[in-house]
């Protein structure tokens, strides 16, 4: 279709190909493992001062970046409001997961966070277009009997608001799901990734500032491990594997990129157990089989002629 082609204008995009597939797995393995810095840095930071900081540092990676590459971020495009509304839900996200992780263990967050591709898939059903077929109904299904075997298991549960903690980062997952819509979804597809990013670190920052009174002392138990765990966040989490996922979000199907995040829970499911000594029980392990085979499902497709290489 002429709307899957690169600069088409069209919110479909192209299917995912091996190069994009390969890249995929590199940042859903740093997001995995991005997971236990998170909760490494909770220890040291409150939720609110997370969330602005790894926006600042980001944005000041992304900022030199630009002005390396002499790429102008500033001129009218008719992007503002849509960059507001990324930003706010951005900066949303990242509220809720650092909130939810000081109840919940960083295995669980994950899977929780994970599910972000099937309320992609369902959103862009009545926003983008991409069908759902009854294959990829049934990947849903799967994973969110995951979701239940995850709230179902008191062996992983680190102790009292555990479920507390795992619905806040289930949220999350939906405002990661949100932002990748308004993204495909708006003008901002049609824009570089540096700016897409952009917008989302300097406004999620702003948004972050009135509430920052209300979340306790900013710092905790400061440490240097916590402070490490904040800066890797900050700057390969947010300045580098983002932009390169906010690139790729404006060639290629949302559906088909956010189907990859199965392999995130994989990876901080393991991270978790073996950085933090998280105990994992068999149902965790069933959860992050279900979800797996499910999100496999999601990004299946039938098996339709391709007019050209995709890459």
């Amino acid at each position: 279709m002429a709307q899957q082609r690169r600069g088409g204008g069209g919110p479909a995009g192209l299917p995912v190909n091996a190069a994009a597939a390969g890249i995929m797995v590199m940042l859903t393995f740093t997001w995995g493992v991005g997971q236990v810095a998170a909760k490494v840095s909770t220890e040291g930071f409150s939720p609110v001062f997370l969330t602005m900081a790894r926006s600042a540092i980001g944005l000041l990676v992304i900022l030199l970046w630009c002005a390396v590459r002499r790429i102008s971020l500033f001129e009218r495009d008719g992007t503002l409001g849509a960059g507001f509304l990324a930003g706010a839900l951005f900066g949303l996200e990242f509220v809720l997961i650092f909130l939810g992780l000081n109840f919940t263990t960083a295995a669980r967050a994950t899977l929780m966070i994970n599910t972000m591709p099937f309320f992609v898939l369902i959103g862009a059903h009545f926003v983008l277009g991409e069908r759902i077929t009854l294959r990829r109904l049934s990947g849903v299904g799967l994973a969110f009997l995951g979701v239940g075997l995850v709230l179902s298991d008191d062996l992983s549960a680190p102790g009292d608001g555990v479920l507390i903690g795992d619905l806040l980062c289930l949220a999350g997952g939906a405002a990661w799901a949100a932002t990748t819509l308004v993204i495909k979804g708006s003008r901002l597809s049609q824009v570089r990734g540096e700016k897409t990013l952009a917008y989302q670190l300097a406004i999620s920052a702003l948004v972050m500032v009135p509430f920052l009174p209300l979340a306790g002392p900013m710092l905790r138990e400061l440490s240097a491990l916590a402070t490490g765990a904040l800066l890797f966040q900050g700057i390969l989490v947010v300045g580098v594997t983002y932009l390169i996922w906010f690139t790729m979000i404006r060639t290629y199907s949302a559906t088909g990129l956010s189907s990859f995040a199965f392999l995130s829970p994989v990876f901080g499911v393991l991270a978790g157990g073996i950085l933090l000594g998280e105990p994992l029980s068999i149902r965790i392990f069933g959860a992050l089989v279900l979800i797996a085979v499910g999100l496999v499902l999601v990004n299946r497709t039938g098996r339709r002629r391709q007019p050209s290489r995709s890459g």
